[in-house]
């Protein structure tokens, strides 16, 4: 090889490959031209607006307090203890859930607005539901300022909803009734209707069949408002079926203290056998309100205090056999 050490000389030419459109040409100086100009244009725009603020501000303090203050009511209002929704926030709320009603694991939209129009009227509330499902986050929305506890069969799916929505109240239920045993239960019921069974009774110490008496201690001394019967489960013969439920509402509905005091009572899926029957027996086709009633849902409006009858649950014989 020759000799590597020798000088060696770099010519550098001017690249004939640049684009037309490159830092030196006409239009890039142009087009920062323009990008300079345009950062000026809004820089002094946004002091001019910035001035404009300020000086409004100054003429008018009074006023721009009262603007702000105006836009934090609702939100402050809506954040107490004991105030209930906006209108719009709950009608916006009612709309949603009732457009989705039409899936299998969502209430019809139709029921899901007479349960609304109900909370509307007596939110915020101390509101019992028996049951957990894709309506629970709503129920507890609609409630805001009150008090809302679920009770479900199922204490892993009431475990995975509390995570899932901290703040939740929510006890789980050991039934021990079956929907092929509802007709025997039913005949024991009526035949205790005037010891055991009877409608107005501490459920804490009660010997009937049907009623709940393994909740929490306070439960039982809460006055509630409304009660929502959404379960258990009672599609097949071996589900629990609602009868205690039923039954345990109408007993809570009429053991509440206080003069003219009324619960209402709301079951869900009315058109099956178990829940129309327990209904009609418990909570009293006199009782029922049928303009806000559907198909599938039965509102009933019981009285408590000393308006409630402690021989029986309906009057005379009307519970439909």
């Amino acid at each position: 090889m020759k000799g590597l050490s020798g000088a060696k000389l770099l010519v550098v030419h001017p690249s004939s490959n640049k684009s037309p459109g490159g830092a030196g040409s006409p239009g890039a100086v142009l087009g920062a031209r323009r990008r300079v100009c345009a950062a000026v244009f809004l820089a002094c725009f946004a002091c001019v607006s910035l001035a404009t603020t300020l000086l409004s501000a100054a003429r008018d303090p009074a006023g721009a307090g009262a603007r702000s203050a105006a836009f934090a009511v609702p939100v402050a209002a809506a954040a107490r203890e004991g105030q209930g929704l906006p209108g719009h926030v709950f009608d916006a709320l009612v709309q949603y859930a009732s457009a989705g009603g039409n899936s299998t694991a969502s209430m019809p939209g139709a029921d899901v607005r007479a349960i609304a129009a109900v909370l509307r009227r007596r939110a915020p509330c101390s509101l019992l539901v028996f049951g957990l499902g894709a309506e629970t986050p709503l129920w507890r929305a609609l409630n805001h300022g009150g008090r809302t506890v679920f009770l479900d069969e199922n204490q892993y799916y009431v475990s995975h909803l509390e995570g899932r929505h901290p703040g939740l109240e929510a006890y789980d239920v050991a039934y021990t009734t079956t929907v092929r045993e509802f007709p025997d239960l039913l005949d024991s019921a009526r035949a205790a209707r005037g010891a055991e069974c009877r409608p107005v009774q501490n459920l804490l110490f009660s010997d009937c069949r049907l009623a709940i008496n393994d909740l929490p201690n306070q439960l039982y001394d809460v006055s509630w408002d409304v009660i929502l019967v959404d379960g258990p489960r009672g599609y097949t013969a071996s589900s629990p079926g609602r009868m205690s439920a039923i039954f345990t509402a109408g007993v809570l509905a009429r053991t509440r203290a206080g003069e003219g005091v009324k619960t209402d009572v709301l079951v869900h899926d009315y058109e099956r056998e178990v829940e129309r029957a327990c209904s009609r027996e418990f909570l009293c086709e006199e009782n029922r309100v049928v303009e806000t009633s559907t198909r599938s849902l039965a509102h009933f409006v019981v009285r408590g205090g000393s308006s409630a009858r402690r021989d029986a649950f309906c009057s005379g014989t009307a519970a439909a056999h």
